[in-house]
């Protein structure tokens, strides 16, 4: 029945746009390109004879910090387009009248460093949402991305070609961005959408070709339309993108050494649609994870640093149900398997991570507007090892069961900014192991001006444990303006007290019905000494759902400014009631009540342009009328030493002062204790670029944390949320108290040296230490985690891009 109701309204939501008609269209600039029977070549220089007869797409006008301000004369931007039958071509020119002030800082892929640029943003179905941005920097840096509204995805890359040039007059680029690279109709006569933007960055302003109406809406929705493009064939898009892989690894006196071979693949199943594949999967130079000494209720959680799950998941993401992180995580029995050790037993073998077999995505948009996407993931069975020392007999026992992963999207898009998505996730597991299954509904869609935006989510998750089944339900409705300096809108979210989409995605908290608001005043343009600001007042009153109670209610403003010169600052302030926390006491039901708190942040960062920059932010929270206090400071220098030399030290410090918190869950009493908490974190990230092909980085941390009990304050909590003292004992096993220290260097060597191919070379440096000695003060720690055994890894992995089409002609030549 919910399946039919869902399936009803996606079709009332398709038909809406026959209805509504899109006001801005007819201010679009149009730009008609022409066939070229001969390419140019690509050198940065587009002077050749065949350029000069190409019509010019000028009069750019101002998108930062101005609002549709015409360019300046002594800064004049001219693009050309054309094509062939197998790329569009892009001729670009920046006259600049002092071009010794083009920025032209090195950076690798996908890096945008402070630097001018020049970008080309292609919509290829005109649906005002997706589109690609290609980026080229005055340096040479190449950027792409994948873009949904405001949202950039430089996670996104294909293979594609730019160069650029500079004299007396400005800077240059030319690009080639093959038919391969996108996706577009099977039609005789295409129309697209275009945008094309220039950067001045010794001026701090930001052109466009096509005006971008900041008030209303969203930037893609105002690119200009691209005519001309006529009789082209989508080529073969088949790619493969094979690698080997070695390393060696010393830990504690033991050398091992590993050799592996895979390949990715990616195939245009149609003019729309394309398969990703990864063949046996190495994720071993993926960057670490910034691990902390983390006591709460709560899993911590991590970005995702595998390029398969970053790499075109836009679709995949829709209500967030998709945590990639899942995938090829620690066993779920890992943390069991000391416990369930019989007499006379030890653990030989415990593995750390699923081993992922093999993943494959499929995505598309037809040219009716709707997305389509499909991803599988299965990951190997682990299994812990026990040797009984007295008869010498191995046992195992299964710590992760063969498991399947499974994403299914339906995305249609109208009205060039509004869409209704339907989204299945399902996880099988082998054997007698919990399974799950959520499905949801969602729109977002914007009235005829685009002055209102109405989004709305319906998630239903299924668990399938060994001996029950559970469903649960989780909702989201919210209006808001999205037009004008005066914006404000109001939100609530409800989810009853078995939704749970813990399997492929993540929920920490479920059993709330919250309210939420929020009104801000922006401005567009340049005002007094102010580029932009943003001022914001917001709010929410939560209450738990079962029983309806209330959990607390939040007040809070915030303030984010620029100004001309380019240095921002900011700040908030925020007010809860008492709140009733029903998840640190780790037991159903149950909770501990905190009093009313007051916080308070403000920050500053500099202008990047200066060779040394630098970012502030200090914070301060209390507990009104108890000892509870937190304190954090964060300070962050980076000097550009040269174009080619960038390095960024950070030092971030926390203390968190008598503290409510919890110690031990006993069959009949929640135990909690009084608690200090001190963490001090360095980092450094260094780089060195030779070209914007190669270069050197350094990135290291270490983060330090202690947390130590009064050992007089223990209590119990009782039934209205209160603490009573208690008797409790503390021994070696049960000490609360918590020592940690982790270190991390990685040094690498980049080579990009042909297109979609590269060479990486990591050194990788890490210790870790984990006790609970916590009246060790940091420097003392130091010498204690350089007592530690370090762990040296060395790895050298080459990827070699090769594409069908090539390969085809080199066989007929």
């Amino acid at each position: 029945m919910l399946l039919r109701v869902l399936l009803l309204l996606l079709v009332i939501f398709t038909q809406a746009h026959l209805f509504s008609q899109n006001s801005e269209v007819a201010q679009k600039k149009s730009y008609t390109t022409t066939r070229l029977s001969q390419a140019p070549v690509i050198d940065g220089i587009p002077f050749e004879e065949l350029w000069k007869e190409i019509p010019v797409a000028t009069d750019f006008v101002m998108v930062e910090p101005g609002d549709g301000d015409p360019s300046r004369s002594t800064h004049r931007t001219e693009v050309k387009l054309a094509y062939t039958d197998e790329a569009i071509y892009v001729a670009a020119f920046m006259y600049d009248n002092d071009p010794q002030k083009i920025r032209r800082e090195f950076a690798q892929r996908d890096n945008i460093p402070i630097a001018d640029y020049f970008l080309v943003d292609i919509n290829t179905y005109n649906d005002g949402e997706n589109q690609t941005r290609f980026l080229l920097t005055a340096a040479g840096t190449l950027a792409d991305a994948k873009m949904k509204g405001e949202d950039e995805d430089y996670g996104y890359n294909v293979v594609w070609n730019g160069k650029v040039s500079i004299d007396e007059n400005g800077w240059y680029a030319e690009m080639r961005i093959p038919y391969s690279a996108l996706r577009f109709p099977d039609k005789a006569e295409q129309l697209w959408s275009i945008q094309f933007g220039r950067n001045i960055n010794f001026l701090n302003e930001t052109y466009v070709w096509n005006y971008i109406n900041k008030s209303v809406g969203k930037t893609t929705h105002y690119n200009g339309l691209l005519y001309g493009i006529r009789n082209i064939d989508a080529p073969v898009r088949l790619s493969f993108y094979p690698y080997v892989s070695g390393e060696v690894d010393h830990y504690d006196g033991n050398n091992e050494s590993s050799f592996s071979a895979g390949m990715d693949l990616k195939y245009g199943i149609n003019d729309a649609f394309t398969l990703d594949l990864t063949l046996i999967p190495d994720f071993g130079q993926t960057a670490y994870d910034e691990v902390e000494l983390n006591l709460g209720p709560f899993e911590q959680t991590f970005g995702e640093n595998r390029a398969f799950f970053t790499e075109g998941t836009e679709l995949f993401t829709k209500g967030d149900l998709f945590y990639s992180r899942r995938i090829g995580d620690t066993p779920t029995g890992f943390h069991d398997v000391q416990k369930n050790k019989l007499e006379d037993e030890e653990v030989i073998e415990n593995p750390e991570e699923t081993d992922l077999l093999n993943a494959l995505k499929i995505s598309g948009r037809t040219d009716g507007g709707l997305g389509i996407g499909f991803f599988n993931a299965i990951t190997k069975t682990q299994r812990a090892r026990y040797l009984n020392t007295r008869t010498g007999e191995v046992r195992e026992q299964v710590t992760e069961p063969f498991t399947n992963y499974n994403i299914f999207v339906l995305d249609q898009q109208f009205d060039q900014k509004s869409s209704v998505s339907l989204i299945n996730t399902n996880v099988t597991r082998e054997g007698h192991f919990r399974d799950g299954n959520v499905s949801a509904f969602l729109f977002d869609v914007y009235n005829r001006t685009s002055s209102f935006n109405f989004t709305g989510e319906a998630k239903m998750s299924n668990v399938n444990h060994p001996t029950q089944n559970l469903t649960g339900f989780a909702s989201t409705v919210g209006i808001a303006r999205s037009k004008g300096k005066f914006r404000y809108g109001v939100t609530h979210d409800f989810a009853n007290e078995t939704y749970d989409i813990n399997d492929l995605g993540l929920n920490f908290i479920n059993n709330y019905n919250n309210f939420l608001w929020e009104t801000s005043y922006r401005i567009f343009e340049p005002r007094g000494i102010f580029n932009r600001y943003n001022i914001s007042i917001y709010g929410d009153h939560q209450r738990r759902y079962k029983p309806d109670i209330e959990v607390t209610t939040n007040f809070g403003t915030s303030f984010f400014g620029m100004t001309r010169e380019r240095f921002a600052f900011g700040g908030s302030a925020n007010y809860s009631t008492p709140f009733k926390d029903f998840f640190e006491p780790r037991r159903a039901d149950t909770f501990i009540q905190y009093p009313e708190n007051a916080q308070g942040e403000i920050w500053i960062s500099s202008d990047y342009r200066n060779r040394l920059a630098l970012d502030s932010r200090l914070g301060y929270e209390s507990y009104l009328g108890t000892p509870h206090k937190k304190y954090n400071f964060r300070f962050s220098p980076r000097v550009r030493v040269s174009n080619k030399f960038l390095i960024v030290y950070s030092f971030r410090y926390t203390k968190e002062n008598n503290r409510e918190s919890f110690v031990s869950l006993l069959p009949q009493e929640v135990i909690f204790g009084n608690r200090d908490m001190e963490s001090v974190e360095n980092s450094l990230q260094g780089s060195y670029n030779f070209s914007t092909r190669s270069g050197v980085s350094l990135s290291f941390r270490n983060f330090w944390s202690s947390a130590g009990f009064a050992e007089t304050s223990f209590t119990r909590l009782v039934d209205n949320g209160k603490l009573e003292p208690v008797d409790y004992v503390v021994t070696e096993e049960n000490d609360p108290d918590a020592h940690f220290n982790i270190w991390n260097l990685d040094l690498s060597y980049q080579w990009r040296f042909a297109p979609g191919s590269e060479m990486i070379l990591l050194y990788r440096n890490s210790i870790f230490n984990l006790d609970n000695r916590n009246e060790l003060v940091y420097f003392e720690s130091l010498e204690d985690l350089f007592s530690q055994p370090a762990r040296h890894n060395l790895s050298l992995r080459v990827v070699y891009y090769l594409d069908y089409n090539t390969i085809k002609n080199v066989i007929k030549g």
